[in-house]
Formats: structure tokens, C-alpha cells, sequence
């Protein structure tokens, strides 16, 4: 099944693959991935949103390349903890997406990742047009990091 929990996706480790952490955005797809011991979360690169298909096969030919083995998606949950508008959007790309990938993924609430990350390119004195580049790649490392940190604690 290629929906999974958070914690199945430890079963990858043993495989010597990376795992990817993304922030699905309306206009970009940010991506991060993480170092094969899975203990650091990087900033990868930012996938600019045109149509599905398009935005499907950048994102295959980008894992493919760097051999992920699984991938962690942000959930946008509400701040009280209910699915609105955007969590809909989230589910119909991750079914429609495992049309093209049959790599597992989890989902990770990711309320205030954007806030977080936007926070620490601030404290960086990173300009304000790089921020506006660097933003979803920067929430989808802090995205991956909370599920490597919650692996790690297994």
C-alpha cells in the first residue's frame, strides 16, 4: 500500500536510500531530502507548478535521480487540527500521483513549516526575494526533519 504511516517508512532504512519531504504549494512543489543515515533533512530544489502531468514527471525524474526511497508529504491542516480546502488538494495530487510513483508516502502535519522556515531565513538575513525562491524548499527540510526526528525516536 503505498499510503503509509509515518513509522512504516523505517522499513526503507536497511535499503541505503534517502527520503524526500515535500511542500505542495499552489504555485511551487518545494522539495527536501535527506542524507542516507536519514538524520538531517536538506533543501533540495523548488518544482514551479504548471499542469499535473508535467508537474508529476519533474517531480518522478527528480527522485529517480536521486534515488528516494520514500517520500513525506506535508499535510496543511487546519490550526485546529481539522482537514479544510487545502488537505483535499493535498489527498487528490498524492492519489493521483501514485498513478506515475509507486514509492511510499506518509503524510506530516505541517502547520506553521512555511512560518518556521520563512523565521530562520530571517535570523539568516536571507533577502526577501531569496526567501521568496527558497521558502517551500526550506518548509518541505523542516517538513522531513520532524519525520526523520520521529524515526529516529522509534
Amino acid at each position: 500500500m503505498p499510503i503509509v504511516d509515518v513509522t512504516e517508512l523505517a522499513s526503507l532504512r536497511d535499503a541505503r536510500v534517502c527520503l524526500a519531504g515535500l511542500d505542495l504549494g499552489t504555485k511551487t512543489i518545494g522539495v527536501a531530502l535527506s542524507d542516507l543515515s536519514w538524520a538531517f533533512g536538506q533543501p533540495r530544489s523548488v518544482i514551479r507548478r504548471t499542469k499535473f502531468t508535467a508537474d508529476a514527471t519533474a517531480l518522478k525524474a527528480l527522485l529517480d535521480d536521486t534515488q528516494a526511497g520514500g517520500i513525506v508529504i506535508g499535510l496543511p491542516l487546519n490550526m485546529d487540527g481539522t482537514e479544510g480546502p487545502r488537505v483535499q488538494s493535498t489527498r487528490a495530487f498524492v492519489r493521483n500521483y501514485l498513478k506515475f510513483d509507486d514509492r511510499q508516502i506518509a503524510f506530516w502535519d505541517e502547520r506553521l513549516s512555511t512560518v518556521a522556515a520563512t523565521r530562520a531565513m530571517i535570523s539568516m538575513d536571507v533577502s526577501r526575494a531569496k526567501r521568496a525562491e527558497r521558502v517551500d524548499a526550506a518548509a518541505a527540510a523542516f517538513i522531513l526533519q520532524g519525520a526523520l526526528d520521529r524515526l529516529a525516536s522509534l
